[in-house]
């Protein structure tokens, strides 16, 4: 499943590029994203923003809803739904991210987002599949 990272900035985004985020994988359903902990990621508390690791589970489902859409077809988050279970400070965010089910208009997909080996946030989110519109 392992991919070059993906750096085309349409399809990437300025705001994933800003915190540092990349895919490493984006097919068949499913994808993985990573990026560097560094300082100015962290909350007023000094450990990750919970942003950040939302942003993740949000860019890494649109990349996994994407791979099978078909050539006019775009996708929304409707609703993402993240539970964190740990503090982050240092090291890799990996963002693995699998669709769980694809009808006709919508699309539910699951992220794990861990932080060197252990599970730090878990997300279940709902995206709408849109027509897309010509420019």
């Amino acid at each position: 499943m392992e991919k070059e990272i993906d750096s085309r900035a349409r399809e990437l985004g300025a705001f994933a590029r800003l915190i540092g985020l990349s895919f490493t994988a984006k097919e068949d359903g499913s994808s993985q994203c990573v990026l560097m902990v560094n300082d100015n990621l962290f909350n007023p508390n000094g450990v990750l923003h919970g942003g950040v690791a939302y942003s993740m589970a949000d860019t890494g489902m649109g990349g996994a809803l994407h791979s099978i859409l078909a050539a006019d077809e775009t996708c929304a988050t409707i609703e993402i739904n993240i539970v964190y279970l740990k503090a982050v400070t240092a090291g890799a965010l990996v963002c693995n991210t699998k669709l769980l089910r694809k009808g006709r208009n919508i699309g539910v997909l699951e992220s794990d987002v861990e932080n060197e080996g252990q599970l730090v946030a878990k997300a279940l989110g709902t995206f709408s599949i849109l027509k897309r519109r010509d420019p």
